[in-house]
């Protein structure tokens, strides 16, 4: 029997390969983008199967009528939270609106959207989320903090939420790629620069970003893709799947120090309790 997507950010890069083979399998789709055009040649060429609908999933009050009308149609069976978007910059240069924004794009809209799937796959006792994490769910990098705060705490409420669903047969998974070869470099946006950073790890970072073509963004799409289809469609979805040779290096680095810290710690840590 086919599966029911639902799909957000589904007009570009990662998510619009996601569209074309979900489709191309013969599953059913429920896509969401803020230019549903953008999907028009796909409802085209499956009218029956894919459903487009127009969302901003920063605006927390249009979430629940669309994941109704998705859940009228057939029950959802795997939900992909992929939309999301970054801006580049020391912390101290991002507006309050940029801090905001970056929360409730790569952090609160998930959130939501997931909270408003959960109740019916719960009942149905089956399932799939989703969530397109990244490297930087678990490595830091300057000029990106608040991408940093929105994917380390997807990466902490998937943890949790994972163990709170598995007793009911839904699967969380989060997947972390590296540096895809898609429009999300291209979209990226940068903070007003103040020049007391430029030339600071921030500012050298910053000029990377501003500079960088194909060199930086060595993973392909499609592929990426084709994995997230394959771990989403098995039966015991892993928590998580990291993408990429450049993410494998930075999660492995990022790993590895946090534990020799904790290692260098340890007389510290265990000071502090009651003397027997």
């Amino acid at each position: 029997m086919s599966n029911h997507w639902f799909l957000t950010g589904a007009s570009s890069g990662i998510g619009r390969h996601l569209a074309e083979l979900i489709l191309a399998a013969g599953d059913d789709l429920t896509a969401t983008a803020r230019k549903p055009e953008s999907l028009d040649d796909l409802a085209a060429k499956y009218p029956s199967q894919l459903r487009v609908e127009a969302l901003d999933v920063t605006v927390k009050d249009d979430i629940a009528a669309v994941v109704a009308r998705a859940q009228a149609r057939r029950p959802v069976d795997i939900l992909v939270n992929n939309a999301g978007g970054g801006v580049i910059g020391a912390t101290e240069e991002m507006s309050d609106a940029e801090v905001e924004g970056q929360i409730a794009l790569n952090l609160m809209a998930p959130i939501h959207i997931t909270r408003a799937f959960v109740p019916a796959m719960r009942l149905r006792g089956s399932g799939r989320i989703i969530q397109i994490s990244s490297a930087s769910g678990q490595g830091s990098l300057p000029t990106s903090s608040l991408y940093h705060v929105a994917k380390w705490g997807l990466e902490g409420f998937s943890e949790c939420l994972r163990q709170e669903l598995e007793p009911f047969n839904l699967f969380v998974t989060l997947i972390e790629p590296g540096g895809a070869r898609t429009s999300f470099s291209h979209n990226l946006q940068f903070a007003s620069e103040i020049a007391a950073y430029r030339d600071t790890p921030a500012g050298h970072i910053r000029k990377m970003f501003e500079t960088a073509g194909n060199e930086l963004y060595t993973l392909d799409p499609q592929k990426i893709a084709q994995a997230i289809v394959d771990v989403a469609t098995s039966d015991h979805p892993p928590l998580r799947v990291t993408l990429g040779g450049d993410a494998f290096g930075v999660v492995q680095a990022a790993l590895q120090s946090r534990l020799a810290f904790l290692q260098s710690q340890e007389a510290l840590a265990r000071s502090v309790a009651f003397d027997s």
